[in-house]
């Protein structure tokens, strides 16, 4: 199933939160935190603005972007868990 989002949505997938710290120490799943990293998998169309006309979006599919910790909306298509948000919500595009 695909997901089409609307108007200045986009869905992004969670890249998984790492196993262990950089000084090799193991972190339990209960200690874990949300990421808040994740490669966008689909874009709506724009924003629509005040005059009729359509902004097209900064991001695109295929971005791994930074958002805020408490941002948008988790879904679950296909037993696959997704996070829609505003492009406003999102705080950086990571470059490379």
């Amino acid at each position: 199933m695909a997901l089409k989002p609307l108007q200045d949505r986009i869905v992004v997938k969670r890249l998984e939160a790492q196993e262990k710290t950089k000084s090799g120490i193991i972190v339990p799943d209960s200690a874990k935190e949300r990421p808040q990293e994740g490669k966008i998998v689909a874009v709506g169309t724009g924003k629509i603005l005040e005059d009729g006309g359509t902004k097209k979006l900064e991001v695109k599919t295929g971005d791994r972007v930074l958002y805020g910790k408490y941002s948008g909306s988790e879904v679950t298509i296909d037993g696959e868990e997704f996070l829609i948000l505003k492009e406003e919500d999102v705080l950086a595009v990571v470059q490379s």
